[in-house]
């Protein structure tokens, strides 16, 4: 028989609708339940593409015995963390101040039911006793055996994990001066933890750290070198699917081989971008084509018919990590020619020892084409075709194969991302790949998810669901910012700020500064969140701070700029404590301390010709470039920039404007 997670919308959730676990998703009945009943809580965190949520639901959760001592002894409550961040982010923290060291998923956490707060917390059990872990079993019954006998210290001890939560991220915001002693700091201290032969952080496992990359591609100098060795060791290796197209998760080794093979959206929609970057400033077509194949997978392989994105592909197929994409060596050499073998062969190291457990290959470039060609006596074009022809080829069987699980639930915040990340790397492709199926997005999100002034974090089974937390409200803002800059919308433009204003007014604290990631109208937890720190997504404070900047200056509203200077203060402490980890925050810092030049383009469709490479100097330089119709009806500073005939374009720095140019070429020579 089905438990009540069948009735829910969230796949993940749906995967333990068969267990024999009495779960329950989290709600007020659940916790009622549990406080009736006088059981501890058994919280059960993870999500959809989760290898190791995979190997704990089949080892333990699928088993009857360890079923019958869950239901007997908890109250057993299955989230997944994708539509409920803000349970996730408040049971990590925990679960670090608890065991001392970082968290994961799955997440299992052990809480008392008056008040939620865990007494025992643990990622990963297996079901007998390795990796210097006690079996689940044992776990199950010692931490119930705890909560019962010993109740004097397990409440002394979520006393003081309360009180940790409750303060923690308080520090007192900064009154001083806003200075760059952070950006510098952030530098230096990513300079000393980059691995220059293989990019990315000293050792593995290796993340992308997307954010990261971004602040270093703003910078210029050693820091834009940083961040192209590891584009570079990205693309090349086996972060990248060299077939489909996109990025996996993670790489499990410290040279980018091996990857957990999730795919993710929110990894893929901020790559894009980046490769799209760094194909303009350093010229090589090789990324470029990076950011062709991510756009071309997220649009074939994660766009949903009804235009929004959805959330990721599962690591397994068939009960086995990788299976999907990896490959025996004599499989390749049955589909492919002898010419299209004996360039792919050496090309992906499938002439050397098998790289996947010991047993098949996953595809990792293994020597630069144009030697190869050299080697093969055949010029880079053909090789290029060779390799084109065999990959087509490979890809055509891959997709024959049973797929990794699809995750089809729709979050506005990830959603947002790829509509920014389209829009930014359309402005640095002549291609502008994404473009239209991010349009769709967008309108999706408008209309399912934005009802009635209020957003929604999540839309799955036909239906909006979980208020929006702080990530879903600033990147969207990012979002529309990002796409009026490709293309003029004035809906979008009210959309943006609609969001901005709500940000304010159910986010904001007022009295010390920065945005919480729940709204003030939003179920009590046992902490509030106020995200400084970027994780796999950028943090939702410099997202904010950010975009607030760039919309308060485009029209000339203080209340935004203001809003974000109180959030860099309040960041300050973490700014100066932990720089590098707050890169999104410091792309927003880096704003404030020197206001972004702003063109305004008022021209119509048939004037903007004229301006064409005005426009090109605009993009090549990074200036944040609007184009707006004359019949627009626009609010604040944007009023008074009217249209004339031609076209006319105003050039800005912060509140500081030069006099209208009329002709293209004087816009030039003011940029340069």
């Amino acid at each position: 028989m089905s438990n009540r997670l069948a009735l829910e919308t969230s796949p993940y959730l749906r995967q333990h609708a068969d267990n024999p676990v009495d779960w329950w998703p989290w709600c007020d009945e659940a916790l009622a339940t549990a406080r009736r009943e006088r059981k501890p809580i058994l919280l059960s965190i993870g999500y959809a593409a989760c290898h190791w949520c995979h190997v704990m639901a089949h080892e333990s959760f699928e088993d009857e015995a360890t079923a019958t001592l869950m239901n007997a002894l908890y109250v057993n409550i299955k989230v997944d963390r994708e539509e409920r961040p803000d349970i996730d982010k408040v049971y990590q923290l925990a679960h670090q101040a608890l065991a001392r060291r970082g968290g994961g998923w799955p997440l299992t956490m052990f809480l008392t039911a008056d008040d939620l707060v865990p007494f025992y917390a643990g990622t990963y059990f297996p079901t007998t006793p390795r990796y210097g872990m006690p079996a689940f079993t044992q776990v199950l019954r010692a931490v119930r055996a705890w909560h019962d006998d010993k109740p004097h210290e397990l409440r002394a001890q979520n006393d003081a994990l309360a009180h940790f939560l409750n303060e923690y991220g308080h520090d007192a915001a900064h009154a001083g001066v806003l200075d760059d002693a952070p950006l510098r700091g952030a530098l230096a201290r990513i300079a000393r933890g980059f691995d220059p032969d293989n990019g990315g952080h000293l050792g593995g496992p290796k993340f992308p750290h997307a954010t990261e990359i971004t602040w270093l591609l703003s910078q210029g100098g050693e820091a834009r070198a940083m961040a192209r060795r590891t584009l570079a060791c990205m693309a090349d290796r086996g972060l990248a699917d060299h077939l489909g197209g996109g990025f996996f998760r993670y790489c499990v080794d410290d040279r980018w081989e091996i990857p957990h093979f999730e795919k993710m959206l929110y990894d893929n929609a901020q790559l894009l971008p980046q490769y799209a970057c760094a194909a303009r400033l350093f010229g090589e077509p090789g990324f470029a084509q990076t950011a062709e194949a991510c756009a071309h997978w997220l649009e074939r392989e994660l766009q949903a018919p009804m235009g929004g994105f959805m959330s990721s592909y599962d690591a397994d197929s068939e009960g086995e990590e990788g299976r999907y994409y990896v490959w025996q060596r004599d499989e390749v050499r049955a589909l492919l020619s002898d010419d299209e073998f004996a360039l792919v062969e050496p090309l992906y190291g499938l002439d050397q020892p098998a790289n996947f457990e010991g047993h098949a290959w996953h595809l990792v470039v293994k020597r630069p084409l144009d030697a190869l060609a050299a080697t093969l006596g055949i010029g880079v074009d053909e090789a290029a075709a060779r390799r084109a022809s065999a990959e087509a080829k490979l890809l055509t069987v891959r997709e024959r194969r049973v797929r990794p699980g699809l995750d089809d639930k729709i979050l506005t915040a990830w959603n947002a991302l790829a509509i920014a990340g389209a829009a930014r790397a359309a402005r640095a492709m002549a291609a502008s790949p994404l473009l239209a199926a991010t349009e769709r997005a967008l309108d999706f999100l408008r209309a399912n998810v934005w009802i009635d002034g209020r957003l929604y974090a999540c839309h799955a089974g036909g239906r909006a669901r979980f208020p929006a937390y702080l990530d879903d409200h600033a990147f969207l803002l990012d979002a529309l910012l990002a796409m009026l800059q490709v293309r003029w919308r004035a809906r979008d433009l009210a959309w943006a700020i609609e969001l901005a204003d709500a940000l304010l007014e159910r986010f904001e604290d007022r009295a010390n500064g920065g945005f919480w990631f729940t709204a003030h109208d939003a179920e009590p937890l046992p902490q509030r969140p106020k995200p400084f720190v970027d994780e796999s997504l950028p943090a939702g404070n410099g997202v904010a701070a950010r975009a607030l900047l760039a919309l308060g200056h485009l029209v000339g509203e203080s209340r935004w700029l203001d809003a974000a200077e109180r959030c860099l203060r309040a960041a300050w402490p973490m700014l100066t404590e932990s720089p590098q980890a707050c890169c999104s925050l410091l792309l927003a810092l880096g704003d404030a301390l020197e206001a972004r030049t702003i063109l305004v383009l008022r021209a119509d469709d048939d004037e903007a010709q004229r301006w064409e490479a005005a426009i090109a100097h605009a993009d090549a330089a990074g200036i944040d470039r609007w184009r707006i119709p004359s019949g627009a009806k626009l609010p604040g500073t944007l009023g008074a920039q009217t249209h004339s005939s031609g076209g006319v374009a105003y050039l800005c720095k912060g509140s500081a404007c030069l006099p209208p140019i009329d002709a293209p070429a004087e816009l030039i020579a003011r940029l340069a």
